[in-house]
């Protein structure tokens, strides 16, 4: 138990730390080595839980043109996983904006938020969204729209495909889950139903050992396809790694930043 509080503590170090590099540093620097900075930070955050990252699959390796990454969504960690390996945007609901420190960090590092309940905003973010699609940006997003247990994928939602149609921009499906050391799905570090984020934090800080593996699968051309059959592509991707779970690792290889 006291090192579950010694990695909450040194969690809290670290955080604080973003804040001192977002205030001093982000203001010299530019996008990618803004970029840079966030992937080592997140890595290092990752590594204070004890939470080891295992790439399977190509993931994309430029970003020349807009890229949207589609992931299923199991807990506040894969925001963390991917940042890790990705120079990604991220787009979240606007809760996590009231978060302490996280929700600003998370603004501060070019999260686009969205207040799923109003129309006018999803319209608004999704403007946003394939702009920086044109601009050739990686963007990433959970089109479940919450969280869930990890054992399953749920139906993806069709909107958050549009900025994609629009800028004609990639779509790479991406599958996220939770292994214990000896490859079993690990339960802990799921974040979903009515559990809080404090008690997830204290769950994975007393487990450790955590392996979150992050399977990048081919990519889908959006030209010529609906949002609604863009979205179905990319949830009938992830739903089948659900039944492969021996695919062969792939490359750890890193966009450039």
């Amino acid at each position: 138990m006291f090192g579950a509080y010694l990695r909450v503590v040194r969690l809290a170090l670290h955080l604080a730390r973003g804040t001192w590099i977002v205030l001093t540093r982000f203001p010299r620097l530019d996008r990618s080595a803004r970029a840079a900075q966030v992937s080592r930070w997140a890595g290092a955050l990752l590594r204070i839980l004890r939470v080891d990252v295992s790439v399977r699959g190509e993931p994309p390796r430029a970003c020349s043109e807009g890229i949207l990454i589609a992931s299923n969504h199991v807990s506040w960690l894969d925001i963390y996983l991917l940042h890790s390996l990705l120079p990604a945007r991220f787009v979240s609901k606007a809760e996590v904006r009231g978060w302490p420190l996280i929700g600003w960090l998370a603004e501060a590092v070019g999260t686009v938020f969205l207040v799923r309940e109003r129309k006018a905003d999803a319209m608004r973010v999704n403007q946003v969204m394939a702009d920086h699609l044109r601009q050739g940006d990686c963007l990433a997003l959970f089109p479940e729209g919450t969280t869930s247990d990890g054992t399953d994928v749920l139906p993806f939602y069709p909107s958050l495909f549009q900025p994609a149609v629009d800028a004609g921009a990639q779509v790479w499906p991406v599958h996220i889950r939770y292994l214990d050391a000896d490859g079993r799905p690990c339960a802990d570090a799921a974040y979903y139903d009515d559990i809080s984020l404090g008690s997830s934090l204290m769950k994975i800080a007393r487990r450790g050992g955590i392996r979150g593996e992050v399977c990048f699968l081919p990519p889908i051309d959006a030209a010529g396809l609906s949002r609604r059959a863009l979205a179905q592509a990319a949830e009938a991707a992830i739903r089948a790694r659900f039944d492969a779970p021996g695919s062969e690792p792939g490359s750890t290889a890193r966009l450039p930043v």
